[in-house]
Parts: structure tokens; sequence; C-alpha cells
């Protein structure tokens, strides 16, 4: 007893207070970047129903590129992470170079894609003409900003292998204080500004068209580059960053540190790609059971996704513990760093579930003052409860094995996990029930799919990270 307790006092305590450091500032630019997300469907709600439906259906395209480079960019970080835990801050530099490559080719790719595609897409999906021709505007000047954004993902994660993780939220807060001036501009127009500022401004302002969704998009694709222009800037002024020197010298492309990032990465961003497909596929599928149930279903999902921000923040952290440990050597350390992560992960998923049970009545009230909606989201949130539990201890688990550099056996976990369990489970008990048992289950039974896909990824990643961790 005497040996854990002081094993708590000076490994697990100060371990904690390291992770939560880092953690918290990530949390915050992951608000803040989903805020952006917020304040464009507020802005083009306001301009009009053919923007915001414009909007929207543009952001459900191009969302999953951005998390796909996101993700695969992502692998930088326990790279570095490495690097930095062994004192190996030379090999640092040419590693980011690398990513940085990596994050141009993706962004070009990713608008390219926006250019070329989404006219066929829309035809497909039988969006209406005006909210097609407004999205793919839209589109069309997001797309210049996916190079940004790459790059600027890319140097985050970079910042956060170098345990330096509060950068992230003030360029973050940057990217959304730039976002919301310039949507009022290019969605409004001149009288956008009249209405706000009175008739005393320049009539060169006040003859500005309104550009609506179109305006919107530029705005996005400003916001995207400010924030890669800032932390290219913060990157090479920083006191943290003088060991790397990063801007030193540029590196030319090498097949091998861009295949190392490529071989941790891919699976990172192909992960991060299924779950995201996974949520929108089951949205589709309760489209047919009508506007209440619709309704609920969101209102549910986006609480508990606010929620979730934390326990996927600390999941971010704990790659970065794990592989600044793993870098120095200290196995035995290692595996107690990503131990005392999960155990912490699943106290605020305790904490997370005990406040949705409690606030739930309030915070469906301030969505909807249906009571249809509110009766139902109630009965959803009972079983988000569980979700919660489930969805903090998997993500958690695959932070920690992302700090080993474990990356394919996640993803796959994560593929079988969320499509055959949870949405091919989900979408039985949805529609056919349990045989003779039950009744089709409706909504419910997606919800129970979900559960049940990420309590086997969370099963599947334990076992694989106490298998691994044993092997280190």
């Amino acid at each position: 007893m005497g040996g854990f307790t002081s094993d708590i006092k000076s490994i697990y305590w100060p371990e904690t207070r390291t992770l939560v450091a880092l953690a918290l500032p990530i949390c915050g630019a992951q608000l803040a970047q989903a805020g952006m997300s917020v304040v464009d469907v507020m802005m083009t709600g306001r301009h009009n129903a053919t923007d915001l439906a414009a909007v929207s259906v543009g952001s459900s395209l191009w969302m999953p590129l951005m998390l796909f480079m996101t993700g695969t960019l992502m692998g930088l970080t326990p790279i570095v992470a490495h690097l930095l835990g062994g004192q190996r801050n030379n090999d640092i530099r040419p590693a980011v170079h690398q990513a940085l490559w990596v994050a141009l080719a993706l962004g070009i790719t990713a608008a390219g894609l926006l250019w070329v595609a989404v006219t066929p897409i829309f035809e497909l999906m039988n969006v209406p003409p005006g909210v097609a021709q407004e999205s793919a505007a839209y589109l069309s000047a997001v797309a210049f900003g996916m190079p940004g954004i790459a790059l600027f993902q890319a140097l985050r994660a970079f910042s956060d292998g170098m345990n330096h993780t509060r950068p992230a939220l003030w360029i973050s807060l940057v990217g959304l204080a730039v976002n919301i001036p310039f949507n009022y501009l290019l969605i409004y127009g001149g009288d956008g500004l009249v209405n706000l500022l009175g008739t005393g401004i320049p009539n060169s302002l006040q003859q500005l068209p309104a550009l609506g969704a179109f305006g919107c998009g530029i705005a996005t694709a400003i916001s995207m580059w400010t924030m890669a222009i800032a932390m290219a800037l913060y990157t090479r002024r920083g006191n943290t960053y003088r060991s790397v020197s990063l801007w030193e010298q540029l590196t030319p492309p090498q097949w091998a540190g861009i295949r190392e990032l490529v071989v941790v990465g891919v699976p990172i961003g192909v992960a991060i790609f299924v779950e995201v497909t996974l949520f929108t596929l089951i949205a589709l599928f309760i489209a047919s059971f009508g506007e209440v149930t619709v309704g609920a279903h969101q209102i549910a999902l986006s609480y508990t996704t606010i929620l979730f921000m934390l326990p996927m923040s600390l999941s971010m952290a704990l790659t970065v513990r794990v592989g600044n440990t793993l870098g120095q050597r200290r196995l035995a350390m290692a595996r107690k760093v990503a131990w005392n992560g999960i155990t912490i992960s699943v106290i605020v998923a305790a904490i997370n579930s005990t406040l949705l049970w409690f606030t739930a009545p309030t915070v469906i009230s301030l969505y909807t003052s249906n009571t249809e909606i509110q009766a139902l989201a109630l009965t959803i949130i009972a079983l988000a409860v569980i979700f919660q539990l489930s969805d903090s201890l998997q993500v958690n688990l695959a932070g920690a094995l992302r700090g080993y550099k474990d990356t394919r056996i996640v993803m796959v976990i994560t593929v079988l996990s969320y499509w055959i369990v949870g949405l091919g489970g989900g979408h039985w008990l949805g529609t056919y029930g349990l045989g003779g048992v039950s009744e089709p289950m409706g909504v419910h039974g997606y919800w129970i799919g979900l559960i049940a896909g990420l309590s086997t990824a969370a099963i599947l990643l334990a076992w694989r990270l106490k298998t691994i961790s044993q092997q280190e």
C-alpha cells in the first residue's frame, strides 16, 4: 500500500497535472474551430434559407476531407514527441518539413476535388438546383483555403509534439476573430454594413455586393490562411522552438520521412474519416423516421459532441506524453503514463455523463420548444450517458496507442467496430429489432448500436494496448 501511495505522489499525480495542462488548450482550440462552423451556419441562416442549405450541404463535403487531412498530419505528433523525448532535436526539423510537403500535397488535392467533383455528387444526391449552385460556389471558395488549413494542422501537430499546445488555442481564436467580420462583410455586403453602422460609412463600402454562401466560403478560406501564416510566424519566433531551427533551411522531399508520416498518419486519417461517415450515414438512415426523430437525434448528438471535446483533447495530449516517454526509452514508465491517462479519461467521462443526465432537460429546452422533440431527446440522452463512457474510453486508448506509433491496428479495429458492430448492428436494431424479442427500435436502436460499436472498440483497443505495452 505504501508503494502505491508513493507512486501516486511521485508518478501519477504529476503526470495527471501535465496531461491536463496539455489537454486544456487543445480542448479550447477544438471548440474555437468548431465555433467557426457554428458562426457560418448562424450568419448564412440569417441571410436566407438557400444559403443556409448551401453551406450545410457544402460543409458535409469539405469537412470530412479536412478531418482526413488533419488525422493524417496528426501522425507527426508522436514522431516529434519520440524525437524530443530522445533529445534528437536535429532530426525534428526534417521530419516537420516532410509533413509540410505532405500537407501541401493533401491541401492541393482536396482543393482539386472540391473544384471538379462536387457537381456530380450534387446530381447523385438530387440536391435542388438553386442550393447546388450556391453550394458549388461556396466550395469553390473554400477550396482556396484547403492548403492553408493543411499547413496549419501540420505545424500544430509539430507544436503539440513539442509539448506546446497553447499556440493552437490562441491561433484558432484568431481564426475565429477573423472569420466573424469577414463573414458579415462578404455575406451581407453593403446593406449589412449600413444596418450595422448606419449610412455614415463611405459610399464605396455601401456598394459592396452581398455574396451569401460564396462570401461565407471566401471568409472561411481567409481564416484558414490566417491561421497557417500566424502559426508559421509563431513557430519561427517562439522561444520554445529555437532548439529545432525549423525555418533555417528547407529540407527537400525525402521518401523515408514521408513514408514514416504516411505509415503512422494515414491510418489515423482513415479512422477519423470512418467515424465521420458513421454519423453521417446514421443521420441519413434516421431521416426516414420523420422530423421529430431527426430533431431529437441531432440535439442529443450536438450536446454529447460538445461534452466529448475534453476526452478527445485528453486523447491527443496522451499521445504526446506516451511518445515523449518512449523517446526517453523509459518503457515501464510509458506503460504507467498510458494507463494513468486511461484512468483519467474514465473519470472525466463519468463527470460528463453525470452532467449530461442532470442538465439534459434544461439544455434540450434551449434547442427547441417542441414538447415531442424534447421528450424523445430525453430518452436518447439516457443512452448517451453510457455512450459518453464508451466513447471516452476508446478514444483515449487510441490516443495512447498513437503514442506507440501503433495506428494500423487501431484503424482496423475502428473500421470493424464502427461500421460492422455500430452501423450494421444499429441499423438492424433500428429497422428490424431483435427478431421475436422486440419490435424495431427506431432511433434508439441506432444509439444502442453506437454504444455496442464503441464498447467493442474499447475492449479491442485495451487488449492491443496491454499487448504492445508489454512487448516494448
